[in-house]
């Protein structure tokens, strides 16, 4: 890495990616490299039954500012927590494997770095959006949106997916979230919003491969955790 300090750290889950890991990094790296930032990639695989932990090793091997952390299950959100918690960047970008939005990486870093906003969410809801993934997926957005907006106050309109912060701001607000998972995301933009400075932008989305988990099987989790955040954010109790 050499002796500067890291300026960007990309966190970035995955599980089952054989498919698409290797390509998206390569082609992730190019484009970060014309930017010259001083930069970490971080891959969060968790529990994966495929060749996604030898192929992240690879690209380990091949560039020295890519690491490899596991988590022995699979869990979006334990993953993306223990990546944002070994970031060393001044700034971490929460990427996914199918998107890799470098546009966003840098309008992100720009209005990060005007010191207004502590963090920046890539919003799939927002007016100015594209949004090109099915019709059920972006149905399935909305409606979770709804449920938080009514079991939180979220005042937003996206909680999953891309977002960038200031690290040493966001870590009180990473350290406060108790659900794991696909909502753990969504919890930390929530609490984001009530403690620290957030601005949403519109985000292109482009998924390059279905979903690596199918929605459906996401449902009981997410129905018992946004239920979760109702306990903890709007009543204040323990769950």
């Amino acid at each position: 890495m050499g002796s500067e300090r890291t300026e960007v750290s990309i966190v970035i889950p995955v599980f089952n990616e054989e498919g698409l890991l290797e390509t998206a990094i390569n082609d992730l790296v190019l484009k970060l490299n014309e930017l010259g930032w001083e930069k970490e990639i971080i891959i969060t695989e968790n529990g994966s039954t495929d060749r996604t932990v030898e192929i992240a090793n690879d690209l380990a091997r091949r560039y020295p500012f890519l690491k490899v952390l596991h988590t022995g299950e699979p869990n979006y959100g334990k993953a993306l927590r223990k990546g944002i918690e070994t970031a060393s960047g001044v700034f971490v970008m929460c990427d996914e494997i199918d998107i890799c939005d470098v546009n966003f990486h840098k309008a992100a870093l720009e209005i990060l770095k005007g010191g207004e906003f502590d963090m920046v969410v890539g919003s799939k809801r927002h007016p100015d959006a594209r949004d090109a993934r099915p019709a059920f997926r972006r149905f399935a957005t909305w409606v979770v949106n709804m449920m938080l907006r009514v079991a939180t106050g979220f005042r937003g309109t996206d909680t999953h997916g891309l977002k960038a912060f200031v690290r040493e701001a966001t870590l009180p607000v990473v350290s406060r979230c108790i659900v794991e998972k696909d909502m753990f995301a969504s919890e930390l933009v929530i609490r984001a919003e009530r403690l620290i400075r957030v601005k949403e932008i519109p985000v292109t989305i482009v998924e390059k491969r279905p979903p690596a988990i199918n929605l459906f099987k996401r449902v009981p989790n997410v129905l018992r955790n946004i239920f979760r955040l109702f306990l903890i954010i709007r009543l204040g109790k323990k769950a």
